[in-house]
């Protein structure tokens, strides 16, 4: 006798036999039991899911000889049962639709239904693949299938439900197949290799199960494939070799590899994955399907019935996906998508998996938005009213250096408070104080100021321009009354960062050789030099200069603040007060390359200023960038004038479109 493959050798022969399609056995086995059997059936589903099976099933359960009517438990012994079964009952017709799909071949089915059967009690027609029937094949049914003789039963069964008519599914009784899990798919493959005396481990079982995809047919077909190969015993590495498909432990380390950014063992990984012969488009669409496991078990608490895997494979997602967290697997899942893609079209897939796994191996960390968002909240309240940079004020953690009391705000118009006699005030010093005096002496200790402002000062230490004032190692944190009200007030550095208050007139520019001060000065004040004074503009172009060459984007800073004095003595540049740059001379650092800039290049003092008002007034970058397009519009016009340039237009019906200088980059 010739051999008979597994999945017709284990074919279901009764609805308990049936796998995985609980919702059809019960509902047909009720109707039986109730009398209920509707005359036209349409069965749907993906292939191997046991449609074919079923409408056989059935007609076992309408036609059993052994008892005296319709039955959900046929006796498989019977005549008709047999035939049935092997496909030879008269009475019981299985009709290909793919070469029965003209409306001739209908009309001679019609013409044998109004004879009674030969033997059994029902007629039956089971037609396959009946979406390949014409449409006026279909036309000629819907008579016969609307009312049809009582002893004529219709099963139908597809694969592409949506070509049948509308029609056609109005006068049938649905039922839609669903794909069978790999869970399930692994128990019916354990039971037939037990019958069957065939060892197997379970690696090997839960591949087969896997690589079914849903169906049980094709389950069993490549599991006679395997017993072929392995014979009486089948191992998890020989399976995976056969079928050419990265076996668990191989795609667990993969993605392991790829999920804690090793790009060296991914890229080991996947050169023996190549070595085995195995195909990597499937790996990729392993490695893809495993990525989306890894994100179920990471963000459901109870991932069991989320996940077809085996409990060993199951227990390996989980404790990987602890590892990581649900945003990391999403991006890795969208790239992995993106892939697969590429994949299809490379000529080296290869190539192309390598690359993806180490770019998504080398990702960089995510910050969460929330992160960012708290960041710049303590950003604003350390450089905020108060804040002072953190100089005076408690520090993050709690500490608060040396035991001061956290500054307080008197209410508005609040007089200020004076320093003890004999005392120096920590923001005043005598005139006949040494201009260089800048260190802090034990018998300056700080007074508590109290002036009250709307005017926000920079975060930096304030001192009075008639003379340096002597800075005490832990000042207070104050807020400054407008200019407007108060004159201007110099700003110079504490050790500390914190800022200290003096309300002394603006005099003279400090010497050369002194920190670069910043002083907040009201509106009404500001009288800008015209920068484009070819003396001016040299100066401000070079310290500019030199202090890109430091630092390039403190460079810009620079040149966006408005000249208001450039003379043999000083250079005052100013700054709105809510502007961005303004904000950046907090930076002692940015203040301080400034200062040194003009030292070196011009042996000036530079003076830093922040106007409480509208500060109108040429930058350098405003004339840089007069000048670069007045540059640009001379270059173009140089190009579009070129005979040679507009010869090529008149070729080409073309137009310039850009138009860049010597150095540019492209």
């Amino acid at each position: 006798m010739s051999y008979l493959v597994l999945a017709r050798k284990w074919r279901p022969q009764s609805f308990d036999d049936l796998v995985g399609q609980e919702h059809v056995s019960r509902t047909l086995g009720n109707a039986i039991a109730q009398d209920r059997v509707a005359h036209a059936f349409l069965f749907t589903g993906a292939r191997g899911v046991g449609k074919t099976t079923s409408a056989r099933i059935l007609a076992k359960a309408l036609n059993c000889l052994s008892s005296d009517g319709p039955t959900a438990s046929p006796c498989l012994v019977c005549a008709a049962c047999k035939e049935i079964a092997a496909g030879v009952d008269v009475d019981v017709q299985e009709i290909d639709g793919a070469s029965h799909t003209g409306v001739d071949d209908v009309r001679r089915i019609q013409e044998s239904l109004p004879y009674r059967p030969a033997r059994d009690r029902h007629k039956i027609l089971i037609v396959d693949e009946v979406h390949m029937l014409s449409g006026n094949a279909w036309n000629a049914f819907l008579k016969t299938l609307e009312e049809p003789p009582a002893h004529v039963k219709f099963i139908f069964a597809t694969t592409e439900v949506h070509k049948v008519p509308i029609t056609i599914l109005s006068r049938c009784q649905r039922f839609d197949f669903k794909m069978i899990s790999a869970q399930r798919i692994a128990e019916r493959v354990r039971y037939i290799l037990g019958e069957e005396k065939i060892v197997a481990d379970e690696a090997a079982v839960q591949l087969v199960a896997r690589e079914a995809a849903g169906s049980m047919r094709d389950a069993l077909s490549i599991l006679d494939q395997c017993i072929a190969f392995g014979g009486a015993s089948l191992v998890g590495d020989e399976v995976a070799r056969v079928l050419g498909v990265a076996d668990r432990a191989a795609l667990h380390a993969l993605a392991s590899a790829v999920v804690e950014g090793h790009a060296d063992q991914a890229l080991s990984q996947i050169d023996a994955l190549a070595r085995g012969g195995f195909d990597l488009g499937h790996v990729a669409r392993d490695l893809l399907r495993r990525f989306r496991d890894l994100a179920v078990a990471r963000v459901v608490p109870e991932p069991e019935p989320l996940l077809d895997l085996a409990d060993a494979e199951l227990a390996d997602v989980k404790t990987l996906a602890a590892r990581t967290n649900p945003d990391d697997l999403a991006r890795i899942f969208t790239g992995l998508s993106k892939m697969l893609d590429d994949i299809a079209t490379a000529g080296t897939p290869r190539h192309t998996l390598e690359i993806a796994c180490v770019r998504l191996a080398r990702r960089p960390p995510l910050l969460p938005i929330d992160d960012l968002l708290a960041r710049l909240e303590s950003l604003e309240r350390r450089l905020g009213p108060g804040g002072g940079g953190g100089g005076g004020g408690a520090r993050p953690g709690g500490e608060n250096p040396g035991g001061n009391r956290p500054p307080t705000r008197p209410m508005q118009g609040a007089a200020p408070s004076h320093a003890a006699p004999n005392h120096v005030a920590p923001n005043h010093v005598a005139p006949s104080t040494p201009a260089h005096a800048s260190a802090p002496t034990p018998a300056a200790q700080p007074a508590p100021a109290t002036m009250h402002a709307s005017a926000q000062p920079s975060p930096a230490t304030m001192h009075a321009s008639a003379a340096p004032s002597v800075v005490p190692s832990r000042p207070s944190v104050v807020d400054v009354k407008p200019p407007s009200q108060n004159g201007p007030v110099d700003l110079g550095r504490a050790s500390s960062g914190s800022i200290a208050v003096a309300r002394a007139p603006v005099t003279e520019p400090p010497k050369a050789g002194g920190s670069a001060q910043v002083e907040p000065v009201s509106g009404a004040h500001v009288q800008p030099a015209h920068i484009r004074e070819p003396a001016t503009l040299a100066r401000v172009r070079a310290i500019a200069q030199r202090v890109r060459a430091t630092r390039s984007q403190w460079g810009t800073f620079f040149e966006n603040g408005v000249v208001l004095r450039c003379d043999d003595q000083v250079i005052e540049l100013a700054y709105g007060r809510r502007t961005f740059f303004a904000g950046q001379l907090a930076d002692r650092a940015i203040a301080d390359c400034f200062a040194e800039a003009a030292r070196k290049e011009l042996g000036l003092e530079l003076r830093l200023l922040v106007v409480d008002g509208a500060l109108e007034g040429l930058t350098l970058a405003k004339v840089l960038g007069d000048e670069k397009a007045a540059a640009l519009g001379a270059a173009r016009k140089a190009v579009v004038d070129h005979p040679l340039v507009q010869e090529a237009i008149a070729i080409f019906s073309a137009e310039v479109r850009t138009v860049k200088l010597a150095g540019e980059e492209s």
